[in-house]
């Protein structure tokens, strides 16, 4: 071997030139010695020698990378039971060496789901040799703080991969390959993560401790990972999040009837830090958007009261909601109340006069602070905008109260950017109207919200451009000179503007 080691120390040296040199001349021609070394016909053997006796983390990452393209390749692919070999060798690698630079461990993981996506259908003596996931991975849940969140990422990593389409493979394959994971593991993995939550909820961890706080991050993003998954193959633009629906198969109907699995992820963002809440209602979320045909109607206004619940005790305990991804992943939360539930469903809950007196108060007090997480904005006027437009279609008799509740907001998000300007344009911040689409958009929301309540907001808007105008005017009539009178009568005429 004392050949194939001085190549191994050359190639630990092109790793480190790879990866940490400045210079770009030396990078390319370390890049092209690899890439030589990804294609030659013994690979794959040295690849195991640079992990079993490489000295760098950046020779394990190579390794590990070089391994992922092998196993990917439709041409000429390898062998089962090379294939089956690689994904023991990673598993056993993983258990072995918990504390490897966190890169290393990451590649090692998506290999192992890259191997077990692309063979999902391999068999070997009648078994589905890559489909046993979950017992992969329980020797790691068994031991350490560390080797749990290795064997939660590989769940959680393994879902996201299965989850996704490849391009260098058809779509038919992918959609089949994501079924099957879907109908035969998701559910397993989804209850597993949810069990794993309520353990790890149990113990009073040390969230102080970095690998404790590690491991309660991974459980999360499994469990968001189960929820976000496209059950149907719709491939939603997620950026978009026009608020879809979360078309969960009937077969978890047990977990959504059952409150604990709610109240749960309740329970763990009230007592959590604000790090890690947002992943928290990230997975609220989602649950609150599974579609209604799940239900009947009795167990749909069983689960919409606890959901209901759940929003009015965050609003009376509002500690972590200055932290602008929990402010914005709750604001998405509300928006889903509405999106997924009639207002005639939402009228009946015990609680409503309660909790939509404090959305209120949350929305008016939101668009008061124009100034934090604008972009979170939308989900609020969105809510309100449904809301107003069901008013026609209610054929519940309890009071729906918007029309106590939606001046308000208009009033607040009215006033708010009349007041923002004089601020705007003494700061030199960036002004709102040059985003036309966004004030469109906005505008579009608020005039569905203020015909709820139509005189009101006439006579709010007549009231606020008289005043606006007038003191215009006296300002012209005065013509003064200086900074002041000219940032006043600037000031006046970008008010002005915000009521055409």
């Amino acid at each position: 071997f004392s050949v194939f080691f001085k190549g191994l120390a050359q190639l630990e040296i092109l790793c480190k030139q790879l990866y940490e040199t400045t210079d770009t001349t030396v990078r390319h021609q370390a890049e092209k010695a690899l890439v030589e070394f990804t294609n030659s016909p013994d690979c794959l053997s040295k690849c195991q020698l640079l992990l079993e006796r490489g000295s760098s983390s950046y020779s394990q990452l190579l390794a590990a990378t070089c391994l992922s393209k092998l196993v990917s390749r439709t041409a000429n692919p390898l062998p089962l039971e090379q294939r089956i070999d690689i994904r023991n060798y990673v598993l056993n690698y993983l258990a072995t060496r918990p504390k490897l630079a966190a890169f290393v461990t990451q590649a090692l993981i998506q290999l192992y789901a890259r191997i077990t996506k692309l063979g999902w259908f391999d068999c070997q003596k009648d078994d589905y040799v890559f489909r046993n996931v979950i017992a992969d991975v329980t020797r790691f849940l068994q031991d350490s703080v560390e080797h749990c969140i290795i064997g939660v990422t590989i769940l959680s990593q393994l879902t996201n991969e299965i989850n996704q389409a490849d391009t260098t493979h058809p779509l038919t394959k992918h959609r089949k390959i994501a079924s099957s994971f879907r109908d035969s593991s998701l559910f397993d993995i989804f209850t597993l993560s949810c069990n794993l939550l309520k353990q790890a909820s149990g113990k009073n961890l040390n969230l102080n401790d970095e690998s404790q706080h590690g491991l309660l991050m991974q459980l999360l993003k499994l469990s968001y990972n189960c929820l976000n998954y496209d059950f149907i193959g719709t491939s939603t633009d997620e950026s978009s999040d026009d608020l879809c629906t979360v078309q969960i198969p009937t077969s978890w109907r047990s977990a959504f009837l059952d409150s604990s699995t709610l109240q749960l992820f309740f329970n763990l963002y009230h007592s959590i830090p604000p790090s890690l809440s947002p992943l928290v209602l990230s997975c609220l979320v989602q649950i609150a958007s599974v579609r209604r045909s799940l239900f009947n109607n009795a167990e749909r206004a069983k689960f919409l009261s606890h959901l209901v619940d759940g929003v009015k005790r965050i609003l009376a305990n509002p500690q972590c909601l200055p932290d602008p991804n929990n402010y914005h992943e709750f604001c998405r939360l509300l928006a889903r109340l509405k999106s997924n539930y009639q207002l005639g469903e939402l009228v009946k809950v015990e609680n409503y006069p309660e909790v939509i007196r404090l959305i209120a108060n949350f929305t008016v007090t939101s668009l008061q602070h124009w100034e934090f997480a604008p972009n979170s904005v939308h989900y609020l006027l969105s809510l309100w905008q449904r809301l107003a437009a069901s008013v026609p279609y209610v054929k519940a008799t309890e009071p729906h109260l918007l029309e106590t509740y939606t001046p308000e907001v208009t009033k607040a998000y009215i006033t708010s950017r009349l007041e923002s300007v004089h601020v705007i344009l003494r700061d030199g911040l960036e002004d709102p109207l040059d985003d036309a689409g966004l004030v469109q958009q906005q505008l579009d929301q608020l005039s569905t919200i203020g015909r709820c309540e139509y005189e009101k907001t006439c006579a709010l808007l007549v009231q606020l451009f008289d005043q606006a105008a007038q003191t215009y005017q006296e300002l012209l009539h005065y013509r003064r000179t200086g900074f002041l009178f000219s940032l006043s009568v600037r000031t006046q005429e970008y008010t002005t503007t915000w009521k055409p």
